[in-house]
């Protein structure tokens, strides 16, 4: 715990994927194609208190949706990348925009389509329910499982450093 405690004092941009991560991975679809998606109210005030300390908070999710726009803009999060089939091309773009080092990145996730971010990354955390191949990769596992709170549980790690 004190190598993960040592890497979560160098944070200053946390990246989040949507689906399984901040959702519990759940899509509803109405009858007229609109779509929901429960948030935590929890992961979201994390992600307030990171802009606090001013950690940027970032979005790289694979699927488009207005639902996260909308969350995204409610909490402030300014960096937001949908419909991303590699997400290391968008992560390059964050760390260059402000110029960062690899050391200086967290990233949660929780499928397979994240483990090339995973492996970039300073310090790299997984939802508890995420599927084995990450869950062996990360430097945390949480214990909340996606849409449970695991992001706020990954931010209060790096808050409380």
């Amino acid at each position: 715990m004190k190598e993960i405690e040592a890497k979560a004092k160098r944070i200053k941009l946390f990246i989040m994927d949507v689906d399984g991560t901040l959702t519990d991975g759940k899509v509803y679809i109405g009858p007229g194609g609109e779509e929901f998606k429960a948030f935590n109210i929890k992961d979201g005030l994390g992600i307030k208190y990171l802009i606090k300390r001013g950690i940027v908070p970032a979005i790289i999710t694979g699927r488009k949706s207005e639902i996260v726009l909308t969350r995204a803009k409610e909490l402030g999060i300014e960096e937001v990348y949908q419909g991303i089939e590699d997400k290391l091309s968008a992560y390059h773009q964050l760390v260059e925009k402000y110029k960062l080092n690899a050391e200086e990145v967290a990233f949660i996730g929780d499928d397979l389509n994240d483990l090339s971010l995973l492996d970039q990354v300073g310090l790299s955390f997984c939802v508890a329910d995420a599927v084995e191949t990450v869950r062996e990769k990360v430097d945390y596992v949480t214990k909340q499982k996606g849409g449970e709170g695991a992001v706020r549980e990954a931010i209060d790690l790096i808050l409380h450093q």
